[in-house]
């Protein structure tokens, strides 16, 4: 830690901000007896541009408390990590993004806070994510994991270009007093440590299993029935996703997949999601929404192929890809809805006039741009609520979402919902949760699936859900 941090009153917070806490301490306390109810405390500093989010939030937490970690590494190192729980929002059901909207929406107005400045994710924040389906989550391996899952933490951190800030947060309840307030603030910055990521072990005793629930020929079958219903004209596209466990000798540690995963893929978005014993992690190319005051940002990703470590293959692929009218069409499909979904609530939504190819370690996508101008101050979660599920994870036209569960054969859980973060202001970035595991003690639930259309090969279709399993097996899988 560099000096500056250093000598800050608990290694963390400056002067100035611990001034602010103590006076904003009192003023809480004040209105929390005058209405009987607590207050939420939220003080941001400025820290040394060497420290790690993630692996500050990896390295002190606690055991089975939340936290929670994004980064995009390319993007000028934007990360948002966090650990610890003031709030709780949860909520399930059809609604349950509007309610959580709504349910932040007053827990910020209420705060004393300061004004976010810094990068975004800085200052107070809701960090978490949303089930695929309304109520999804209720198998037992998603235990913890709410459909509608948002945690208010007691300390975060955020990162970009070079800039670094930390926010702590404290509930002062009407029987509080300023002292013990602050003593907790203390003794929870008393525990961050600013360290590295952990590091697999190289060489563990025992061995790994890798095996299928349903055989990939349930799979195969899945993506026939589909195509057969398609070709009936049912619906235009569904994506179907497939199960695969690691079963491995020891816990597997989600501080060293974390620190793999954004090596591996610096270009996606690393992110990790911990309840209880289990977390959720994964590196996903797929932003969902980006809202940054009025404007929101977004992407169509669909239509994939594999990589080549031989250049001149690897870019013949990327063209094949481009020129595909079954990729492209598929593509299309989700460039439409989201740009059909967006403008009820736009000034304008512009997309790119054609897809392009993007790259990521071990695969290609075709991907189109998408931005627009918000005509009211529709907020993160809200524009979330809006746009998920897009048919580059659920199904075109929306009605065709129930036949998912009936051709997997398994609960989705928090596979493919949106992950992210939001902040006072309703600005927020949530991307799609793909290309991820379920890590629970020794056993590791991946995910991966692809979309089908009138032209898809059940065969091909499976080779697909390899290529995309190669994210987290090479690394979970010793």
């Amino acid at each position: 830690m560099t000096d500056t941090v250093a000598a800050h009153p608990g290694g963390w917070l400056d002067a100035p901000a611990q001034r602010r806490l103590e006076r904003r301490l009192k003023a809480a306390l004040r209105r929390a007896r005058s209405t009987g109810r607590p207050v939420l405390v939220s003080v941001t500093a400025a820290v040394g541009d060497e420290v790690d989010p993630s692996a500050v939030v990896a390295g002190s937490r606690r055991p089975d408390e939340p936290w929670f970690c994004l980064e995009q590494p390319d993007r000028d190192g934007a990360a948002v990590a966090a650990l610890g729980r003031v709030l709780a929002l949860e909520a399930a059901g059809p609604d349950r993004f509007t309610r959580a909207a709504a349910r932040w929406r007053d827990v910020a107005g209420d705060a004393l806070a300061d004004d976010a400045d810094g990068p975004g994710g800085s200052g107070l924040v809701a960090v978490g994510g949303f089930a695929f389906a309304p109520d999804g989550g209720g198998a037992p391996a998603w235990a913890g994991f709410a459909p509608a899952s948002l945690i208010v933490p007691e300390v975060s951190l955020a990162r970009r270009g070079g800039r670094c800030r930390l926010t702590v947060n404290v509930a002062v309840a009407p029987d509080d007093a300023p002292a013990d307030a602050l003593a907790r603030v203390s003794a929870r910055l008393a525990e961050l440590r600013a360290g590295a990521l952990p590091l697999l072990d190289p060489a563990p005793v025992g061995s790994y299993d890798v095996v299928s629930p349903m055989p990939p020929a349930h799979y195969e079958e899945a993506v026939a029935r589909a195509v057969q219903r398609i070709t009936g004209g049912e619906f235009e596209k569904v994506v179907l996703a497939r199960e695969v466990e690691v079963h491995a000798p020891v816990a597997h540690d989600p501080g060293a997949v974390l620190g793999l995963l954004r090596e591996a893929f610096p270009s996606s978005f690393t992110y990790a999601v911990g309840r209880g014993e289990a977390t959720f992690i994964g590196a996903t190319p797929e932003l969902l929404i980006r809202r940054e005051g009025q404007r929101a940002s977004t992407v169509a990703l669909a239509g994939s192929t594999r990589r080549s470590a031989d250049p001149a293959v690897d870019d013949h692929l990327g063209e094949q890809l481009l020129r595909s009218d079954k990729d492209r069409h598929e593509n299309a499909i989700v460039a439409r809805r989201i740009a059909r979904t967006l403008a009820p609530v736009s000034v304008w939504v512009t997309a790119a006039p054609e897809p392009v190819v993007i790259k990521v370690a071990n695969i290609q996508h075709l991907a189109a741009p998408i931005r627009a101008q918000l005509r009211s101050s529709m907020d993160a979660i809200e524009l979330v609520g809006r746009l998920h599920p897009t048919p580059a994870v659920g199904a075109e036209p929306a009605g065709a979402l129930s036949v998912i569960p009936a051709l997997e054969g398994f609960d989705r859980g928090w596979y493919a919902g949106p992950v992210g973060w939001t902040d006072a202001s309703g600005d927020g970035e949530f991307c799609v949760a793909l290309r991820c595991a379920l890590l629970r003690g020794p056993v590791a639930r991946c995910y991966a699936g692809c979309g089908i259309v009138r032209d898809s090969n059940p065969a091909a279709e499976l080779a697909e859900t390899e290529v995309k399993l190669q994210v987290m097996l090479p690394v979970l899988a010793g």
